[in-house]
């Protein structure tokens, strides 16, 4: 995960300058207009195909997958009147998630992320919200706004067909927003893996792979925030596009929101206090590793002292300063009883102390 990670223009470059970046993936566009009991799908080539569903009085989705062209971007932009400044953001990856209101249009820009095996991806969501059309561009060359699509197939699913595009526009941020729930989770399992092995056994791979977790929870809050700040704008604005009875779901909507960032200001404190705990780990694993070896040499200390007393052999027969040990028939004997001794005292006194 690289610490800067946004697609920008040179400086200088005048605003609303559209530049498709380089990518192998392919743009598909999906379209669903909805009215009633009525739904229709269909796949189309370029995006003034779109042009002929503009006319009817139904709801019109159009979902573009995978990167999006500059000309693809300027037929939408002329179609739909979108603003200069709203379709340059598209295409800069890494934009912050904000909501910007355009006459009688909302433009939305937000954060969904995901794990792409073991890597943290955030992607960029933009969505144009209209009367009776919603324009939904994302990224990713696989569909992640399916299950939306499924609830629309169900028949006689008047409760979402009969409804404004304000409900679609609530369906698709529901979704955006509890995606961050299954990366949570994953990031609370390794959290508790980390916690068990730091307790445990304490290794330097651990502290790498608890920075990198650090790193992805401050990169995930930092769009993650302003989301929510989104949402609230969006409630509290006045707007036709968003009708009273929809309210509510947009409020349940922050509400998950709201507890999203609760949990990733937890899962930060626990991240930070966990390197306490490796850290305290390590000074208690120091500790016990010098004790053991202080507790060896108080042992050997006094033993080194005996095996040196006895080690000077002085000895002289008319000397009555000399050692008389030397010439007993049990002399050895003794030194090694007097040092087993010794050695079992010392170990009696350091048990007692509960030294070891």
């Amino acid at each position: 995960m690289a610490y800067f990670s946004k697609h920008y223009h040179a400086p200088g470059t005048a605003p609303g300058t559209l530049v498709s970046s380089d990518s192998d993936h392919k743009m598909s566009i999906h379209l669903i207009d909805y009215s009633g009991d009525h739904v229709e799908e269909q796949r189309l080539a370029t995006a003034e195909e779109c042009q002929d569903y503009l006319e009817r009085d139904s709801k019109t989705w159009i979902q573009i997958n995978g990167p999006v062209d500059a000309n693809t971007l300027r037929a939408l932009g002329d179609m739909f009147d979108l603003h200069d400044l709203a379709l340059e953001d598209v295409l800069n990856s890494g934009q912050r998630p904000k909501m910007e209101l355009y006459d009688d249009q909302v433009f939305l820009i937000a954060a969904m992320p995901m794990f792409d095996g073991e890597r943290l991806e955030v992607v960029q969501v933009s969505l144009f919200a209209g009367a009776d059309y919603l324009i939904c561009l994302c990224p990713l060359e696989e569909d992640p706004f399916e299950p939306v699509r499924k609830r629309i197939r169900q028949p006689n699913n008047r409760r979402f067909t009969s409804r404004g595009i304000d409900y679609l526009l609530y369906a698709m941020l529901d979704l955006i927003t509890d995606s961050a729930f299954p990366v949570l989770e994953t990031f609370g399992d390794k959290l508790e893996e980390m916690e068990i092995e730091l307790l445990e056994h304490p290794r330097k791979q651990t502290l790498t792979a608890l920075h990198h977790l650090k790193r992805e929870l401050l990169m995930l809050r930092r769009v993650l925030w302003p989301q929510r700040e989104a949402l609230t704008t969006l409630m509290r604005m006045e707007n036709s596009l968003i009708h009273q009875d929809t309210l509510i779901y947009f409020r349940d909507c922050q509400d998950h929101s709201i507890q999203i960032i609760e949990l990733l200001e937890s899962f930060r404190d626990m991240a930070t206090s966990m390197l306490d705990i490796y850290l305290s780990s390590i000074s208690q694993k120091t500790n016990d590793t010098m004790r053991v070896l202080t507790i060896i040499a108080t042992i050997f200390i006094p033993l080194t002292f005996i095996v040196g007393v006895y080690g000077m052999n002085f000895e002289h027969p008319d000397s009555p300063w000399a050692m008389p040990e030397l010439g007993w028939y049990y002399g050895y004997p003794m030194v090694w009883g007097l040092i087993i001794a010794v050695t079992a005292g010392l170990i009696w006194f350091f048990k007692r102390r509960n030294w070891m």
